[in-house]
């Protein structure tokens, strides 16, 4: 019976790892189900973003505002990562259907930048909110950052990573920094860093550095707990001064792994959008330099 048991996992692994494996060729069954699953996935987020999000509020004609100044710009940080992240994750399922390099491109690495830009027209047609240009600039410049490493080196040597630690202002205002942890990792600015983590080895080929080697370059804020620093908000005991934090760590491409499993490279290319755990070097504005043994 053990022999068995390890006969059917060898064997359901070989067929996962088959079933991963990108086609050597276009495989339409392939392509036609990446269409068919990001369309519907798409189409489920804004409906549901309509319901949960925007049906509480009123709606009012197509309007733009002016939120460039606000959350010290960590918003468009996280909108840039994000079309960055879903770009790349359209292309690399169009690369796994057997898809030519300018269909990931065109239609692929432009999955962020439509799906955002959708968003934005939500926005806009809120009483309570607004398409912002500045958003739409970075969801842009997300798609840009992916689309030209493509075209200038067939690969990804500069890759934006997030990390995220509670901070102690989301309890001073849930409503607006969220009330649970979920919550916060999406609205709470204060415990977001957004990272360029550029991987050394591809700038210099020749060199006995490691291939998976990266050199992270972070920004963080802290003290926010309106997004307008000039608006005053009563608190109980913390410091809500305004402040800009940047950060040098190491990283590690994930993708650059060696390894013929592809359930593993499917693995290694999901998670290499988040920071990992290293030793960090801080400079906040206005404040001394502190030393991390360990940040994430």
């Amino acid at each position: 019976m053990f022999i068995g048991i390890i006969a059917f996992s060898s064997y359901s692994q070989n067929r996962i790892s088959t079933f991963l494996k990108p086609a050597d060729s276009l495989n339409i069954k392939r392509k036609n189900a990446v269409i068919l699953t990001e369309a519907l996935a798409v189409t489920t987020a804004l409906i549901g973003l309509n319901q949960l999000w925007y049906a509480d509020y009123p709606r009012s004609k197509f309007h733009f505002i002016n939120d460039n100044q606000e959350w010290l710009q960590m918003d468009k940080l996280g909108h840039s990562y994000t079309s960055y992240q879903m770009g790349r994750m359209g292309a690399e399922l169009l690369d796994w259907s057997g898809a030519t390099k300018k269909e990931q491109l065109i239609y692929g690495a432009g999955l962020g930048f439509t799906f955002l830009t959708a968003v934005e027209v939500l926005d806009g047609f809120s009483s309570e909110w607004g398409a912002s240009m500045g958003d739409v600039i970075a969801n842009a410049s997300g798609t840009a950052l992916y689309v030209s490493q493509e075209l200038l080196w067939k690969e990804q040597r500069i890759i934006p990573k997030f990390s995220f630690q509670k901070s102690v202002y989301a309890q001073q205002r849930s409503n607006v920094l969220g009330s649970t942890f979920t919550e916060q990792l999406l609205k709470d600015y204060n415990g977001q860093t957004y990272w360029l983590s550029i991987n050394l080895h591809s700038f210099a080929k020749n060199t006995k550095i490691p291939k998976w080697f990266n050199l992270a370059f972070g920004l963080g804020a802290d003290g926010m707990i309106t997004g307008n620093k000039e608006t005053p908000y009563i608190l109980s005991d913390v410091n809500s001064i305004q402040k800009r934090q940047f950060y040098l760590s190491l990283d590690v491409d994930l993708t650059k792994i060696d390894t013929k499993s592809h359930f593993l490279k499917t693995f290694f290319s999901v998670f290499n959008s988040i920071k990992i755990p290293a030793p960090t070097i801080e400079l906040t504005a206005n404040e001394s330099v502190r030393v991390h043994l360990l940040h994430f």
